[in-house]
Order: structure tokens, then C-alpha cells, then sequence
């Protein structure tokens, strides 16, 4: 098994981008990405190999995000103290920012799954086609062709 400090070189920085896509909070991303190599080299030798390393670290970074989001029975996201209205100007931008957000986000709701997190994968978490296929244990051009399709049924059913 290669060296745990090697795999953590190479892939922390994938495992965060991961969680952030998920969460959009970067102290609770970094947080997950070291439990989760805590709880990588407490299991290693549970890895039994029939998949990609990277899709493993997902796996367990996933659960323990899971985990925290269960045992503190958060719902969402976003913060209170993050929502700071200055003006009705403003107000009335967040609104139809918020409306284009929840047309959008119902929209994805109708996707398959792998389509979904492809997508948020790619657009919130910033990562590379050929991180979105080792993280999902697909080919980088399968993730490329799965975003593009996604897009023009996104496309499709926000302008109806």
C-alpha cells in the first residue's frame, strides 16, 4: 500500500474541493478532509483495492459529513449572520438572485443522480472533468459528455 503521506499529498486537496462543493463552507470542508484521512489510516487496511483510492476517500469524506449533518440536525447551509440586507435595491436583487437559484436547484432535483453530481461537482466544487471521474469511478470523457447532457436538460427545463 503506497505511503499515507503520499495519498495525502495527492489527494486532500481533491477531498476538500469535494466536500466544499457539497457544503459551500470551507473551515467545515477542511475539518471533514482530515477526519477523513484520520479515519483512512485508522481503515487502510480495509481498502480492499476493487476501486479508485480517491473514490474511497470520497466515500468515507461523505459519511462523515453524514455523520455531522445528523448528529446536529442541520438542514442547511447557510447562516443566518450570512445574510446581511442593506437595502430594498438589494433586497430586491437577492430576491430575484434567489428565485433564479431555486428555479435552478428545482431543475436539478428532476436530474438522474449522476447527472446532479456531475454538475455540482463541476460548478460548486471547481473540479477537473478527470476528478469528477475518479471520484465517481467514470472516465474523464464520460464526465465531460454527463455535464454537456445535463446542462441542455437544465437548459430545457428552466425555459419552460
Amino acid at each position: 500500500m503506497e505511503n499515507m503521506d503520499k495519498i495525502y499529498m495527492e489527494y486532500a486537496s481533491l477531498i476538500k474541493k469535494y466536500i466544499f462543493s457539497i457544503t459551500k463552507d470551507i473551515n467545515l470542508a477542511e475539518d471533514i478532509m482530515q477526519e477523513t484521512f484520520v479515519v483512512a489510516i485508522n481503515q487502510i487496511e480495509k481498502f480492499r483495492g476493487d476501486c479508485e483510492i480517491s473514490v474511497w476517500l470520497c466515500s468515507i469524506a461523505k459519511r462523515i459529513l453524514y455523520k455531522k449533518l445528523k448528529e446536529n440536525n442541520l438542514k442547511s447551509f447557510i447562516s443566518i449572520d450570512d445574510l446581511n440586507v442593506m437595502d430594498s435595491k438589494i433586497l430586491e436583487d437577492d430576491y430575484i438572485s434567489y428565485d433564479n437559484k431555486l428555479k435552478l436547484f428545482e431543475a436539478l432535483q428532476k436530474l438522474d443522480v449522476p447527472t446532479r453530481e456531475v454538475i455540482y461537482l463541476r460548478l460548486t466544487g471547481d473540479l477537473t472533468f478527470k476528478e469528477i471521474g475518479k471520484i465517481l469511478n467514470k472516465t474523464e470523457s464520460w464526465a465531460k459528455v454527463t455535464f454537456f447532457r445535463g446542462k441542455q436538460k437544465l437548459r430545457k427545463e428552466i425555459m419552460t
